[in-house]
């Protein structure tokens, strides 16, 4: 695969490069390639973080780049995920990990490693952290607060300080080239940046993938990227978000409930799904209607979907109901294999139990 064919499915799922120059280098000039992004294990998980990120994982291998999941069980202690008890913490992470086999992700060219692990055995990390802390403002440190979820305040934990230099740490720890997360990550990839070279560490490219939205679109005053975070799908919102196990009853139930303003492609979630689960998934899908109403459409791509809705040739509640059709079918294989499998099955009913303090 030439260079060029690489930065054209990078750019398929990127909502942001930084640089595009420095991945074209980094692919003329380095044969194994490390890419990396951290998950806290925290409850249940929805599409945005299951389906679309098998996508993107399965994607970005596809290019010859290694990639290491950083599981990141401390890091949802100092975000006090389940009341900080680092025991459920890895019983969730376990459950992510399956989540995503039973999902289809390449495992070929994909690590798991466990940060409480990694960084007991590799002491000079915290080392790392100190030597970041020393070149970082207590106030430029604070802007990174919105990756734990968190805006900025003086009531919030210690840890706000803590874990965006922990946080720039693994990426060199962790000798990542590719810093590879969502959007709502970028804040804290961008203080590596600009860090690293003054520790004599190689800075990281940033590759920001899109954020799915919720179903029930709300209007924000926030513009860019800000945006886009606050629209993002939220397990703390449940009706809006479709999680990797839920029934057909509730994939159906909540698509129904979704925003999908009549022949509006900005700020529809319905069709976000179509573009960024959908259509990397099937060739061509089908939207099923009556014959009265002109009876079933065969459509073979994004565009072409777009240009029927924006044309009102497809109804919100058939798009719905065809979108949440194939959402559940990629959710099929997940379901039965919770069901099937009995330590998937002992790790879920584990995790339905344990009680989310954030």
């Amino acid at each position: 695969m030439d260079v060029s064919k690489k930065i054209e499915i990078i750019k398929s799922f990127a909502e942001e490069i930084v640089t595009e120059e420095e991945l074209v280098e980094l692919f003329k000039t380095k044969k194994d390639i490390i890419a990396y992004d951290g998950f806290e294990p925290s409850g249940n998980i929805h599409i945005a973080q299951g389906l679309m990120r098998v996508i993107t994982v399965n994607k970005l291998t596809s290019t010859g780049i290694k990639f290491k999941f950083w599981v990141a069980d401390w890091f949802a202690m100092l975000n006090n995920k389940f009341e900080g008890d680092l025991e459920k913490i890895k019983v969730v992470g376990e459950y992510f990990i399956e989540v995503w086999k039973a999902s289809g992700l390449d495992t070929k060219n994909v690590e798991f490693i466990w940060a409480s692990e990694f960084i007991k055995e590799h002491p000079e990390y915290w080392e790392t952290v100190l030597r970041l802390s020393m070149n970082a403002t207590v106030q430029r440190v604070l802007r990174c607060g919105q990756i734990m979820g968190r805006e900025d305040s003086v009531n919030n934990p210690a840890a706000q300080i803590l874990y965006p230099l922990m946080q720039a740490a693994d990426i060199h720890h962790l000798k990542a080239d590719i810093a590879e997360l969502g959007l709502d990550q970028r804040k804290v990839n961008m203080l590596a940046r600009e860090l690293f070279p003054k520790l004599g560490y190689k800075a990281p490219i940033v590759i920001s993938h899109h954020m799915l939205m919720g179903l029930q679109f709300t209007e924000s005053n926030l513009e860019g990227i800000d945006k886009k975070i606050a629209m993002k799908m939220s397990k703390s919102k449940p009706d809006t978000a479709i999680f990797m196990t839920d029934t057909k009853d509730e994939v159906f139930s909540k698509f129904k409930k979704a925003y999908c303003p009549e022949g509006e492609e900005k700020d529809n979630p319905v069709l976000e799904y179509a573009k960024y689960i959908v259509f990397e998934r099937y060739k061509k899908i089908v939207i099923e209607r009556p014959e009265k109403f002109g009876g079933n459409l065969e459509i073979k791509s994004y565009e072409e979907l777009v240009k029927l809705y924006s044309e009102k040739k497809i109804h919100p509640m058939d798009l719905k109901n065809t979108i949440a059709k194939y959402i559940n079918e990629l959710l099929e294989p997940v379901r039965e294999h919770f069901e099937k499998n009995k330590k998937a099955k002992e790790l879920y009913n584990k995790v339905k139990s344990y009680k989310i303090t954030r």
